[in-house]
């Protein structure tokens, strides 16, 4: 009976870890991309930017009731698993594809899908590639260890294309080489393209062809062993989903009304949703008056990439945006 008070007592010191621990340094810790246009971006006088970004501060607005309460940690494909492993930071939202062996060798937990992607391909126009087959001995531009650099070998040797692979440490060296002509395509999620792409001395010059040759459900991610912050960073996903699907908005939100019990459970008018996440009820209002809802932070940050709702349409327009119930 002592061994199974001390491991519950254990368990929920634990649980409560890293919210704790944000709340006593009064910061949020995200590791986040610093270099792909629209998802995450530093500009010249410091300013970061995008999809993955607004996610971290709709985090910190849920808990710590600013939304700019948030140190930024610029982190290379490599540098993750260390990275989320170590408690270096406090979540992962880096353009990172959710997969099995990253949920059981990384000992990550990924929350909901914030962007359904695929990989694909980047060639110049003038080359006249459409198809995989088209690809055929050309050489390719890929991160070094990575879910694309696996995805590539696999599909076009599966294919019977050849190629030959150009391997690089980190995405802004893969682009760089391909921008200088040192590789005939480059390889990455179509997302990452059209960011790096919008980059490029003259975007128009290159194309990204239509196949897409993999799943990659791309999300934040957290440590194992810390329940409490899973269930928190969840269900600030959740949140932004909902309140895209409902309409509610940074700029209606103070003005909206309804009957729907549900809702009102959502915008705390009812029950006690924060109180179970840890939080007070005032944590949806935070999160949609400071960040917006999910069709807000994508159409202030992916929009100018010209990329499609596509799967990333709410459930009611036939994507895969689907808030779990607020109940």
């Amino acid at each position: 009976m002592l061994v199974l008070v001390l491991l519950l007592i254990m368990s929920a010191v634990s649980s409560a870890q890293t919210l704790d621990r944000v709340r006593e340094r009064g910061r949020l810790i995200c590791g986040a991309n610093n270099a792909l246009l629209g998802f995450g971006y530093v500009d010249s006088d410091g300013n970061w930017s995008g999809f993955d970004v607004d996610f971290c501060r709709a985090i910190a607005a849920a808990v710590l009731g600013d939304a700019n309460a948030v140190e930024f940690v610029a982190l290379s494909a490599a540098a993750r698993q260390p990275a989320l492993q170590t408690g270096e930071v406090d979540v992962l939202i880096r353009n990172t594809t959710a997969t099995l062996i990253r949920e059981t060798d990384w000992t990550a937990n990924f929350v909901p899908t914030t962007f359904y992607d695929g990989q694909g391909f980047m060639t110049r126009k003038e080359y006249g590639i459409e198809t995989l087959e088209d690809l055929a001995g050309a050489t390719i531009c890929v991160t070094k260890g990575t879910t694309t650099e696996l995805n590539l070998a696999d599909v076009l040797r599966a294919r019977g294309i050849p190629f030959t692979p150009i391997v690089q440490e980190d995405a802004n060296t893969v682009y760089d080489s391909y921008e200088q002509g040192r590789c005939d395509a480059v390889t990455s999620d179509k997302s990452q393209l059209a960011g790096m792409r919008a980059l490029f001395a003259n975007p128009d010059d290159h194309v990204i062809l239509e196949p897409t040759i993999s799943k990659e459900p791309l999300g934040p991610a957290v440590r194992h062993g810390d329940d409490q912050w899973f269930d928190i960073v969840s269900w600030v996903v959740n949140a932004v989903f909902y309140a895209e699907e409902v309409g509610i908005t940074s700029e209606n939100i103070d003005t909206y009304t309804t009957d729907n019990p549900e809702i009102q459970r959502f915008l705390g008018l009812q029950g006690d949703l924060g109180e179970k996440l840890g939080l007070d009820n005032q944590w949806v209002y935070r999160i949609i008056k400071q960040v917006g809802n999910y069709g807000e932070i994508w159409d202030r940050n992916l929009a100018q990439l010209g990329i499609p709702r596509g799967l990333n349409a709410q459930w009611t327009d036939g994507g895969l945006i689907y808030a779990r119930p607020f109940r």
